[in-house]
């Protein structure tokens, strides 16, 4: 039985509203005991936060453990580059917490990085200091690419739509730390101790789930419960193994 890395926003949940067959899904990872990790580009917040909402939603039985974010795995890049660095956050609580945790401090005083999620409270004036501190030398990172996430009756604006804001204004490109980079992929499966060829990528999205999953070695389950529908499938040179209407329909045991 292959390992289950899994995706959240537009798989497990839109917005406050539990997707049809996922507790079930989860239930049943957790009675057949499959090693499996949530892996989400939410940089918002923490695994503490994730796990009460997905207990608030009903699904119980989920640790900290089960989770890994970009936040987490942007935090860790960035120990690996620099230590003790100073970063201008653009985003929440969950990004600041993960960098507060690897002992970084958060300035606008000649930053080394800017560092940019998804977050409601985006303004000009952060777009102001964002390109100000970027153009002073601060170098530019993202969390994730999404430009969009689904919620209760539609889509809205996430990290990618800041992130294309502050580039236009800069003519700078940011690094990505989040999915589709394969440091993620890499990150979840040495986290459940395991090879890719013996997990499984299930995701909502074919630009970062499907296509860093393949990149990565791993089997591709595309679920249409979130941004990718049937007819978008054939836009991309490449194909998930799997394609489902909901998790749900997934039978860890067959992939």
């Amino acid at each position: 039985m292959k390992a289950i890395i899994s995706d959240m926003d537009g798989v497990i949940y839109r917005g406050k509203q539990l997707i049809p067959g996922a507790n079930e899904f989860v239930q049943r990872l957790l009675s057949e005991k499959v090693p499996f990790l949530f892996l989400t580009n939410n940089a918002e917040q923490t695994p503490l936060d994730l796990k009460l909402k997905l207990e608030y939603m009903g699904i119980r039985g989920v640790t900290e453990e089960n989770f890994i974010t970009s936040a987490m795995a942007t935090a860790m890049f960035l120990r690996q580059q620099k230590e003790r660095a100073t970063v201008f956050v653009v985003g929440g609580g969950g990004l600041i917490n993960e960098l507060y945790n690897i002992g970084f401090s958060i300035s606008e005083s000649h930053p080394d990085y800017v560092v940019v999620s998804k977050t409601g409270n985006f303004s000009f004036e952060t777009l102001k200091k964002a390109v100000r501190l970027i153009d002073g030398g601060a170098k530019f990172i993202g969390t994730n690419p999404d430009m969009i996430d689904p919620v209760e009756g539609g889509n809205e604006p996430a990290a990618g739509t800041l992130l294309a804001a502050i580039s236009a204004a800069t003519g700078k490109k940011p690094y990505i730390v989040g999915k589709p980079n394969a440091l993620m992929m890499t990150l979840a499966t040495r986290k459940l101790g395991v090879h890719p060829e013996d997990a499984v990528m299930v995701g909502d999205r074919m630009d970062t789930d499907i296509v860093g999953g393949m990149e990565a070695g791993m089997t591709t389950a595309l679920v249409l419960s979130g941004v990718t529908t049937m007819d978008m499938i054939d836009h991309f040179p490449y194909k998930p193994n799997h394609v489902f209407d909901h998790v749900g329909q997934i039978d860890p045991a067959a992939l």
